[in-house]
Formats: C-alpha cells, structure tokens, sequence
C-alpha cells in the first residue's frame, strides 16, 4: 500500500513522534498567517518570548477583519501590527489588500508546504496542496518562534471523486454534500484528502472552496492533489517556479474512505442555523428572500464574481432583495473593474463591498428582522449575522445570485439560463503595491501602541484541587461565536482582555461575566462538539481572565480544546455522557488532587457538593499539554523550557 499526500508531507516536516492516528506530534511550520481580530494578540504573545525575528520561511500578518473604523480601536491594532511585522521580519498585508486565505492562495502558498493560521479557514491553501491548518493565536506565535506545531495525529479520509460535475452545479455543492453525509462533527481528528479521477475536472476554485468549508466539517484540514490545474493557476499568479507536482502514490493508506459520484451531485444549500443542514435547493425553493451576499474567504474568487456577474448581465436585482458582493482582493477587485464585470454589477443593482471578511462575520450588512439571507459564506450560526432572527442560509454564488434575480430561493437550473463557462485567467493582476515585505534593517523601527491594546494577562499555576461553581451549563454545538462574539461592536476589543470579557457567553447569558467576576473562579458543563467554529483563541483567553478553572462536557471541538490547553483550562469529558443529567448550574463542583491523579493517570473525580454524586471524567492530554496546563498555560510553559 501506497502513502497518501497527507502522510507524505506530514513525514517531511514531522520532528517528534510517530505518525499514528491518537499520538502526538511535533511538524516544523514553513508559514504562518495571522489575521486583525487575532493577530494583535498573537504579536504581543510573540513580544513576550523576546525574539528579534520570526523564524519561519515566511510569516504575513493580514489586515481583513477589523475594518470597520468607528472609533480608534481598529485603526491602533493596524499600526501595531503594521510596526510588529516590520520590527520581526513579518509581511504585512495593508487594510484594502483582501482577505487573508484569499491573498495567501494568490501570493505566497506553496505545495509541500506547512502552514499554520489563526483562523479556522487557513485549510483553504490545502487547495494547492499544502498541509494548511488552523489553530489559535497563541500557537501562531510559537510557530513564528520556531517552536513546533504539536497536534494529535489525525486520521486521514480519502474522498474517491469519480465523475463531473454537471451544469450549475460547484464546489460549494461538493462540500454541502460532505457536511450533508458526516455532519459538522464529522471531520473532528481527521484529514480529509480528495483524490481520483473526479479531482481533475474541478477548477482551482472549486478545490478552494471545498477545503476552506472543510473546516465546518471539524477536519484538521483538507488537501487537493497539485496537478497541473494547481500549476496554471501559479502560473497566471507569475509563481511558477514555486510549483511541484504531489499527488498520492497508487492505492494509498487511507484510515477510512468514502467515494462521491460527482456527477449525481445537484445544487445544494444549507438551512438555518448550521452549514450541515443541507437540502436540495428545489425542495425548498419559493420561500421569499430579502438579502443576498456574495464574498468571504469562501467564495469571493474572481471566477466566482464573474459568474454572477455573466447571470446579472442585462438584468436587475429583485426589488425585495438588496444584493452585495465582495472581491476577496484588491488583485479580483482590479480585475473585475478592467474586465468590465465590476460595471455589470453595479448595473444591476447590487451593492459592491471593500476587499474583507465584512458581514460574514457580522461586520455590517446585519439583514432585516426575523428575513431570509441567502450567503456563499461558510456558517450560518444563529445570530452570527448581526441580527438574532435572522434565518441565513448557505449556497453558491450561482444559487445566490439565482435567488436574487427572482426574489425567492431559486434552483438557478430552472431559471432556464444558458450555463455559463469562466476560463481560469491566462494571466492575473499582480500589483503588490498593498503588501509590505518584512523591514530590511530594524534598529530604529518602535511598535506602536494605542491606549487599547493592553498588556498580556498573567495567569498563575493550576491549584491542586479544583473546587467552583458551575456558572454556565449549555447543550450540543455551542461555537466559538456563542463563547465569545464577533461583530463591529466586539472585535475592536481583541487587544484589551478586560474589555473583551464582559461579552463572554453574551449570547447565552449577558450575565456571565459579572457573576464570574464576582465568583473569583468558576466551572463551565457543555454537550457535544463544544467550541466548533472560528479559531478564536479569545473564547479560551477572555474565560480564563474571568476565573475558568475547567470545562467538563461529552466532546470538544479540535481547535478550541488546543485553546483551551494553551490557556491553562483543564479540558474534561464525561467518562458517561449520560452524567451531563447529574450536574446543574450553580452547582459546586470538587475535583481533588487534580495534578498527582493526572500525572500518574488515574481516575478523576469530580464530586457535586450540591446533590453528593460522584462524576468520572476523562482527560486526553500529552505529558507535554499536562505540563502546559499546570503551568497555567503554554506561555508560561514555554518560558520555563527555555530558562
């Protein structure tokens, strides 16, 4: 048996460990990626290992979240993190340059390559066949520090693509269908690589869809074969000497496989309120729609803009429906504007947005109450849009624009238009005039720091006994946006921990932080899949300034349970999930000798002094993340190593 791409690249970069799925391992970081809502504090957690200079091949701090300036928050973040990349040898990414996984695809992702991004999107670079994965801030700068990314090794899924995709029907429907079959709790500690016959008769942009919304899946990343389509595509970007073929070898070493007949696939979108909720548009369609938006990292491509724009041609937006798109950078932006695309939309009457995340993550164009919005995004949480009632379904750009024209969700198949075929671009703009290479002499370089951006919080040492309230029980899926919002009026606050922790859980209960605080330390009981989502590390970080000692629930999302860790909460699960019924809020919970049982790995109890039972839990931790969360988090763990 053969190895897979995977296996492959996680071989060539491995640096501890052994290659099993469950045992962890160490992978030497060629990239990093930062974005504004998580790189500020990733910087200042850089500052603290008081390095000159990153470490890695190449490190881009990207400007595309935080661009609404209501105040001056925003704009302090952006020159601190402008003086941060040239001070440690970081590009950096000007506001107005585009998002980050769309710029990063453009300019600077390589085949062969490892990645590592504070955002859960970084997989989208697993299009060009690079091992790209998300993780939080805290774990970017370590990176950035030359320190190794530890990760438990995955299991890999093979996805066997046979067939074509028919007319009108896309990536985004190759991945709907994905998180139709496994659920969002269906990729969690695996890699999914896709491969066959099928994998040929996608567009680079298709491929790129289908891993960005990989991370919806919960997968630790996703990865496409480079072939000669991911060698056009460099091409065009004037980057072919960066190009190698990879591929799997014959009959590869899968953990577990399933097989998708391209060819049977039809237009798919996902209903309210999570990107699993997937249906066949024509078993929905007629339901009226007040909104459409075309853009986040997901599907903002110039393909994807050129193709609503060639449905929008000689027609007009729905009166009912108020239509925006956004190029994911300012290279799409330039060339829809040469190409005359930019004109055909503004035409017909829809909206033209700046190059960033924008209302993807509630960043403006919240819709009108208790509408309908029809996005090419990637989640559709509840309330993740700004407006609480809002019901936001999940589709293709074809399907959005579809759904514009006719003011109801539309199967774009019966609108009887002639398909439509966008030739990949012989040439792309390359026009690098928005993004600064790292400062070629230092000495005389000084960070500059708004009044917002505060100091590091510092946390002590894990005590031996655990012994708080349960302040906050909640149920299955609870996401990262649940934890801790995003949106215009939080996002600005990600450099000042204070600040940010008064909207810990304000989704669920806005009184959270004040019983906390007033609690001085505190427990957190959850269902399945807790912290799915956004890599966020601020739904680990601001908890843990309100007192958070331990999370106990059924299962924990990969990213936030790595938070979790980084930031010295002790992650537990019920060693029987039916004990979640034994605990209560503000119950208290007791969990003795939490360290001594922990290092020798014996059983753990936690003994609820509100009723007298005995819950068993489980912890899956490495003597490394023992360490890390004794020591009150990686930063601190990481400054005694190095002493």
């Amino acid at each position: 048996m053969g190895s897979c791409l995977s296996r492959k690249i996680i071989k060539k970069h491995l640096v501890s460990g052994q290659m099993k799925p469950g045992e962890e391992i160490g992978l030497k970081i060629d990239q990093t990626l930062t974005q504004d809502a998580t790189g500020t504090m990733a910087y200042l957690q850089f500052e603290s290992l008081e390095m000159p200079k990153v470490k890695t091949k190449v490190s881009v701090s990207y400007v595309d979240h935080n661009m609404l300036q209501t105040g001056f928050e925003n704009a302090d973040d952006h020159r601190y993190l402008q003086s941060s990349a040239a001070k440690f040898g970081v590009y950096f990414s000007r506001p107005g340059n585009g998002i980050c996984h769309q710029v990063h695809r453009e300019r600077f992702g390589e085949p062969g390559l490892t990645l590592l991004g504070s955002d859960s999107h970084t997989p989208t670079c697993g299009g060009l066949g690079m091992l790209a994965i998300g993780a939080g801030g805290l774990d970017i700068a370590l990176a950035m520090g030359g320190e190794p990314f530890f990760m438990t090794m995955p299991k890999i899924l093979g996805v066997h693509l046979i067939g074509k995709l028919r007319n009108w029907v896309t990536g985004k429907d190759v991945i709907l269908e994905m998180l139709r079959r496994l659920t969002v709790k269906g990729g969690v500690g695996k890699i999914i690589e896709y491969y066959g016959q099928g994998v040929k008769s996608l567009s680079i942009h298709d491929r790129f869809t289908i891993t960005n919304m990989g991370a919806e899946l919960g997968a630790t990343t996703s990865i496409f074969p480079s072939d000669e389509a991911t060698k056009s595509y460099l091409s065009a970007q004037g980057r072919s000497k960066v190009w190698k073929k990879l591929v799997s070898d014959p009959k590869p070493d899968f953990d577990e496989h399933i097989e998708i007949d391209l060819s049977k696939l039809e237009p798919l979108i996902a209903q309210p309120h999570s990107p699993d909720n997937v249906v066949a548009v024509k078993e929905i369609e007629g339901i009226p729609v007040a909104q459409v938006c075309i853009g986040s990292c997901t599907n903002s491509s110039y393909h994807d803009l050129a193709i609503a724009a060639a449905m929008l041609k000689g027609k007009h937006v729905h009166p009912n429906v108020s239509m925006t798109l956004t190029p994911g950078s300012k290279q799409v932006y330039e060339m829809i504007a040469k190409d005359g695309i930019l004109e055909t939309i503004i035409s017909a009457g829809a909206r033209v947005l700046e190059s960033a995340c924008g209302p993807c993550i509630g960043m403006g164009l919240a819709p009108a109450s208790g509408s309908v919005s029809i996005r090419s995004f990637n989640r559709n949480f509840e309330g993740r849009s700004g407006t609480s009632d809002a019901k936001v379904y999940l589709a293709s750009p074809e399907v959005c624009t579809a759904c514009a024209l006719s003011g109801i969700i539309t199967d774009p198949i019966s609108l009887g238009i002639k398909p439509i075929t966008i030739k990949e671009p012989r040439k792309y703009v390359v026009n690098d005039n928005m993004l600064i290479p790292p400062a070629k002499k230092v000495d005389n370089i000084k960070i500059i720091r708004g009044p917002n951006i505060k100091p590091l919080p510092a946390f002590e040492i894990m005590p031996d006994t655990l012994n708080s309230k349960v302040l906050l029980k909640v149920g299955d899926n609870i996401t990262t946006d649940h934890i801790m919002p995003a949106g215009a009026k939080v996002l600005p606050l990600r450099s000042n921990i204070p600040a940010i922790s008064e909207y810990t859980f304000s989704r669920i209960d806005t009184d959270f932080p004040k019983r906390a605080k007033e609690a001085g330390k505190c427990m957190v009981v959850g269902g399945d899949n807790y912290g799915q989502g956004s890599s966020r590390e601020h739904a680990a970080l601001a908890p843990k300034f309100l007192g958070l000692q331990a999370v106990i629930v059924k299962s924990f999302a990969r990213i936030h349970l790595a938070n979790l860790i980084n930031f010295g909460i002790l992650p537990l699960t019920f060693s029987n999930p039916t004990d979640y019924e034994l605990i209560n809020q503000g119950d208290e919970l007791e969990i003795k000798d939490v360290k001594k049982i922990i290092m020798e790995g014996g059983v753990l109890k936690a003994k609820n002094l509100n009723n007298n039972s005995v819950v068993i839990l489980n912890y899956s931790l490495t003597p490394r993340q023992k360490e890390i969360v004794f020591a009150g988090g990686a930063l601190n763990y990481v400054k005694l190593q190095r002493k």
